[in-house]
């Protein structure tokens, strides 16, 4: 039972000026988030599954990432370009390649650089089957590893966002996966900000034109077919803050750019990190069922930050506690057993995570069998904080 605690709501100033965001972007999909706390800063049909195209390359280097950490690949491994990955994803495919001549052999760290900069489709066709023996097998890898880190409605049919019936993502799982992969693998990060990269007679530009920017970004991927138009997640660093942008059906390569800028440098002048509680402060409470006490109270790890509009100031923010409940004890202090999301009324969205603040055992029968009667009597009880 998903059980969600109405918060009051946290008037900044008069509610009578608050508005929503007044931000208005030609991108058919776009998000803005906090790479820090995954807050959301804009959103515009985020969660609709729309085709990636090569932005779905960044799942690709997610499951390579991860076997070169758990040592199945080493960057020094040479790979062969087989046939397939050369005729679909090469020089013959007439689509964005590496161009590595068929059955020569070639390093994982080339094919990773290969991917990043030039978006090569026969670098990742040859990565997928290296790992996976085939393309179709590795297609399973990928949706399997989404949804190991959180990804609820991306599927993968390949390896490297050509057009496929099924291969879908949405702008909100990108940012998420943009963020995994700034925290999860900070040693290969580097490589999204190689600008240029030389394979044998090749000189390569990274498609990614918001690093020649003055805007401080470092990542990620582009991406176009004819079916979900220009596309582009992209993130930047400013002042120690980085925010993480996705957009998608635009008409040309340089809305997609432009787009992104201006939505990665709003969200850098307009945000803001504000504290609600303070260390050890109680937030609210969680219920909890037969245990030595009805509830647990709650508090943020070093209090509770979230990111929201520095204007305007007169804003509106409600909050809830989310939580499975009821819980069941032993509850151990320290435990992250919820989540406080709080929204303002410009649709900015920040979810912190809340912790146990002391311990509930587990009771007794008779208090247990007192917590049911409760339960039956008055059904979930939602309290006002």
């Amino acid at each position: 039972m998903l059980a969600a605690l109405a918060m009051v709501c946290i008037l900044l100033a008069s509610p009578a000026t608050a508005q929503k965001s007044t931000y208005v972007t030609k991108a058919e999909h776009a998000i803005l988030m906090d790479a820090d706390s995954g807050a959301v800063l804009f959103q515009k049909d985020a969660d609709e599954l729309t085709p990636p195209a090569s932005m779905s390359k960044l799942m690709t280097l997610a499951v390579v990432f991860k076997a070169l950490k758990e040592g199945v690949l080493k960057l020094s491994d040479e790979v062969t370009m087989s046939e397939n990955a050369w005729r679909t994803g090469g020089a013959p495919s007439g689509t964005s390649a590496m161009f590595v001549p068929i059955n020569s052999k070639v390093t994982v760290e080339e094919l990773l650089q290969g991917i990043i900069v030039q978006s090569g489709n026969d670098a990742c066709i040859a990565l997928a089957e290296a790992l996976a023996g085939s393309e179709s097998g590795f297609a399973r890898v990928l949706t399997n590893e989404a949804r190991r880190i959180g990804l609820e409605k991306s599927t993968f049919r390949n390896s490297t966002g050509l057009p496929a019936e099924g291969h879908l993502m949405t702008m909100r799982e990108l940012a998420q996966l943009s963020r995994f992969l700034i925290k999860e693998y900070p040693d290969r990060f580097a490589l999204f900000a190689q600008k240029e990269f030389r394979y044998r007679k090749h000189r390569f530009f990274n498609r990614n034109k918001l690093l020649f920017l003055d805007i401080g970004a470092d990542g990620m991927k582009t991406g176009y077919t004819e079916a979900s138009g220009y596309g582009i997640v992209g993130t930047a660093l400013q002042d120690g803050k980085r925010l993480i942008v996705a957009v998608n059906g635009l008409k040309s390569g340089n809305d997609r750019v432009e787009e992104a800028r201006k939505l990665l440098e709003w969200g850098f002048r307009s945000f803001g990190a504000f504290e609600l509680f303070g260390a050890d402060q109680v937030v609210g409470s969680a219920r909890v069922w037969g245990g030595d006490s009805f509830y647990v109270p709650l508090v943020g790890k070093n209090g509770v930050s979230v990111v929201l509009p520095r204007y305007p100031a007169n804003q509106r923010l409600t909050a809830e506690i989310i939580y499975k409940g009821p819980l069941k004890p032993p509850v151990r202090q320290g435990d992250q057993v919820a989540t406080l999301r709080v929204t303002s009324s410009t649709s900015a969205v920040s979810e912190v995570p809340l912790y146990a603040k002391s311990d509930v055992a587990k009771a007794g029968v008779m208090r247990q069998g007192l917590d049911s009667l409760i339960h039956l009597a008055l059904g979930w009880i939602h309290i006002e904080l």
